[in-house]
């Protein structure tokens, strides 16, 4: 399921409460507006395609001052070329200030990754994840089979976890949590793929 975002930030608002947004399960093909809460948190490995060890926040500039460095280190100084030694004196003003020292080869990667995303087009990666799971969903309803409702590209199918292994055995990469048959539609995927699976499952 999609949580209704805009009914979480206005009862948020209305009892003065932050927001933090993890967009981890989401990022990549629901269109997110990180602006819109005071902090937004992802992990890159999901529906990003960026290597594992990447991550991403965003922090409002509001919310900046509420935020504290708890890892600071030289990459978040404000001079981090003279702040190799001893207490920092100053984080950056920028972004950077909440920065820790990066995995230079996977930020490299999700370089890639994310121009790849951007040239599609978060409305287009939208569309054809989400086109994908709902034509999932109707044919497992045609097989009997009842799906967790929703628009989310992420189909769940409680009972069916059993068929992980054979899934897999065929070919099919699905995974099996809390007694649920997971799928995952996403860019790399197409409708002969989720046919494929309907009839494995028929």
């Amino acid at each position: 399921r999609v949580a209704d975002l805009d009914a979480v930030r206005a009862a948020a608002a209305a009892h003065g409460a932050r927001t933090l947004l993890d967009a981890t399960q989401a990022a990549g093909w629901f269109p997110v507006d990180a602006g819109a809460y005071d902090y937004t948190v992802t992990g890159g490995f999901k529906f990003l395609l960026c290597p594992r060890g990447t991550s991403f926040l965003t922090v409002t500039e509001e919310a900046q001052d509420t935020l504290p460095a708890l890892f600071a280190g030289w990459v978040s100084a404000g001079a981090p070329w003279t702040s190799n030694y001893g207490p920092l004196e100053r984080l950056a003003p920028t972004a950077r200030g909440f920065d820790e020292p990066p995995a230079f080869l996977s930020y490299h990667g999700a370089e890639h990754s994310l121009a790849l995303l951007a040239e599609v087009g978060a409305d287009a990666l939208y569309a054809h994840a989400t086109g994908l799971a709902a034509r999932l969903r109707e044919g497992l309803a045609n097989l009997g089979h009842k799906a967790v409702p929703g628009e989310s590209a992420i189909v769940a199918v409680p009972g069916l976890d059993g068929l992980q292994p054979e899934l897999v055995e065929a070919g099919i990469a699905v995974s099996a949590p809390a007694g649920n048959l997971r799928i995952s539609c996403h860019l790399y995927n197409t409708e002969a793929d989720v046919d494929r699976l309907l009839d494995f499952l028929a």
